[in-house]
């Protein structure tokens, strides 16, 4: 898998994580114990840090960048879906972003919220606990998650990546 040190930024990764071969992890980026990073994610911490919590997955074609002035972080118990890209903001512990979303600078996704399929979420908007952000620009609807919807996804890709810990082989 590229994992790449930029100057004196090197990637740091939890024994326990699972990075798919095919993602690619540049400079300042932690990613924490149990996590999963799959296909053809890109992780590039080259201007400030990105922070990936414990149990959270960062799916398949998904970007993650940051500025210097904002780092990005994903808490612990996040789902981050396929082509997401998320630049600048933080994603509190057990909230998730839907497949194709965008999350700008200084978004904070509040634990428990979640930024619906291919929604847009503009700069220095807070999604609160519980609400959902939907549509271009996203438009908030307070208290519309479901309980424990967000964590069976959470424990369904910690599985997955104990699996493909274990059986993932390149066979050609």
């Amino acid at each position: 898998m590229p994992i790449y040190a930029l100057g004196d930024l090197e990637p740091q990764i939890h024994a326990d994580a699972f990075v798919h071969p095919d993602a690619v992890i540049i400079g300042n980026v932690q990613i924490g114990a149990g996590s999963s990073i799959w296909p053809c994610a890109v992780l590039r911490g080259d201007g400030g840090s990105i922070t990936v919590g414990e149990r959270s997955s960062i799916q398949d074609g998904s970007v993650i960048h940051t500025t210097e002035q904002d780092p990005t972080v994903v808490g612990d118990d996040c789902l981050v879906g396929h082509i997401v890209h998320l630049e600048g903001c933080t994603l509190e512990n057990g909230s998730f972003v839907g497949n194709g979303a965008i999350v700008l600078h200084r978004v904070v996704v509040r634990t428990g919220a979640l930024v619906g399929a291919n929604a847009v979420v503009n700069n220095d908007v807070e999604v609160p606990s519980g609400a959902m952000a939907l549509g271009i620009p996203a438009k908030i609807r307070p208290d519309s998650v479901p309980d424990g919807m967000i964590q069976l996804g959470v424990q369904a890709y910690v599985q997955k990546a104990q699996q493909f810990k274990k059986e993932l082989r390149r066979v050609d």
